[in-house]
């Protein structure tokens, strides 16, 4: 990574210009965060939105995911879970549908289409996901016995699912701009921010915590005092330790890649010789980046939700029971209240189909950005070739051979950071008898580490383009 020529590139009109576009876009994203929903008894909302993120790890980490829309009942509320939805929906039936997949070798023209007709499946899913959101909240804070200050007429819930419809359709327009200017991906990116937005109040929660005397204060050689909470000191100690290990690892998997020799044969042309060179093909362990666990947090979101609503509607609803009983990531302290004899096998459903998605996933968008077939018939028409390899259909079965390969690796590995949170809090439980109360959320530093390290690589890209001129 050359820094001395990225900071060159800030010279550059167009790339400064770049730059400035996807900070002023996610700065609008983060006033959006602040934006209430329009109801008259929006802290009634909230207190409730509270309550049930407190009630498992998945819904804090939607919360980390929206950047704190969940818990400020903003219009993002839904956030880019509607979009994520429909993008799956498109590209799984691009894969079943002949003409589909046709068009979605057409080059530029089709690529605008598939991604049109994905804006337009986002639309109806948005309205639906924030009527589902609207009334599972209704239903929470009318069920606990409090009172609205407010009470909503038919067409205020109307103007909410409109604001939040708004919300989701402007989160989805941000992520393309983002992408369009050509440094990183706009979705991963609004994600990363979203996580970034969430440290200052973390730190603080911990701080206030370490700084916590009360409980006593930390000897140190049996003469040096720290006043700080001998329990959170080591707690976060640890925590910064692991933290420090993970991203390391991260860092580690993210770069790793096989590389593949392509030879190119000598073609005479008039007085002039071509090709007779040799080039690389690297392809990257884990091709797919974070886009996998994105996608399994958001298809897993679905029955959950379904669920929620179900039980919000008749709380006796046997089906909405099993699939809140099944679907729902169970926090620290459920795992806590039920270990030994309570911990039944359904509480480990959700992390086993957090785990299995991810990895089916990663093959899965792996096949989409990684065409075998289509790489292999340009490096015939290029004259290129591997050696002992025949070009062709061959050279695409050597190369399916070895993406699936890496991909074996890679998504075991994505699949394990993902469930680092359940991991951890079930260890301290077994250890120590409690939840550790901090768990390391591996979705979160996946997603900041993989797409910081995917943004500065096309941020260097594009800084070698544009001072290109000045080695020359």
């Amino acid at each position: 990574m050359n820094f001395k020529n990225i900071f060159r590139s800030f010279k550059n009109k167009d790339m400064l210009k770049r730059i400035l576009a996807i900070f002023g876009i996610i700065v609008a994203y983060r006033l959006l965060a602040h934006i209430p929903v329009p109801l008259g008894d929006a802290s009634t909302f909230k207190e409730a939105i509270s309550n049930l993120i407190a009630q498992s790890d998945f819904g804090g980490l939607l919360n980390l995911i929206s950047g704190g829309g969940l818990t400020a009942f903003s219009i993002i509320l839904v956030g880019l879970g509607p979009y994520i939805t429909a993008s799956i929906v498109i590209q799984l039936l691009t894969k079943a549908i002949p003409s589909l997949e046709e068009l979605s070798r057409d080059g530029e023209t089709g690529r605008r289409k598939i991604n049109q007709w994905t804006r337009i499946v986002t639309v109806p899913l948005a309205i639906i996901q924030s009527i589902a959101y609207i009334f599972i909240l209704y239903q929470s804070v009318t069920s606990s016995g409090a009172t609205l200050t407010f009470e909503p007429t038919t067409a205020d819930w109307v103007l909410s699912v409109v604001a939040m419809t708004a919300g989701s359709t402007l989160l989805m327009w941000f992520g393309e701009l983002i992408t369009e200017q050509g440094i990183g991906n706009g979705i991963s990116m609004m994600i990363f921010a979203s996580i970034i937005s969430q440290l200052p109040a973390t730190l603080t929660t911990l701080g206030n915590a370490l700084f916590d005397t009360s409980a006593g204060t930390l000897q140190l050689f049996g003469w040096f005092e720290l006043p700080v909470n001998p329990t959170i000191f080591w707690i976060a100690l640890g925590f910064v330790v692991a933290m420090l290990i993970v991203i390391y690892f991260l860092v580690k998997i993210n770069e790793a890649q096989r590389i593949i020799t392509i030879n190119y044969a000598k073609r005479v042309h008039g007085n002039s010789t071509y090709g007779g060179i040799k080039s690389i093909l690297p392809i990257k362990l884990i091709a797919a980046g974070v886009i996998p666990v994105i996608f399994a947090a958001a298809f897993l979101s679905l029955p959950s939700l379904m669920g929620q609503v179900l039980v919000s509607a008749n709380p006796n609803n046997s089906f909405g029971n099993t699939l809140l009983a099944l679907f729902s990531a169970p926090s620290a302290n459920t795992y806590a209240s039920m270990y030994p004899d309570g911990l039944t096998a359904q509480w480990f459903v959700y992390p086993i189909a957090y785990f299995l998605l991810v990895v089916l996933f990663t093959y899965f968008y792996t096949s989409i950005i990684f065409n075998t077939r289509e790489i292999a018939d340009n490096l015939q028409k290029q004259g290129g070739f591997i050696e002992g390899v025949r070009p062709g259909l061959q050279t695409a079965d050597y190369l399916s051979r070895i993406i699936n390969r890496l991909n074996l690796f890679g998504s075991i590995a994505l699949g394990l950071i993902a469930m680092l949170p359940f991991i951890t809090d079930y260890i301290f439980i077994v250890i120590t008898g409690a939840p550790i109360g901090l768990s390391i959320s591996g979705t979160g530093l996946l997603i900041v580490v993989t797409v910081a390290l995917e943004s500065l690589r096309q941020l260097n890209s594009r800084a070698l383009m544009v001072t290109y001129d000045e080695y020359e």
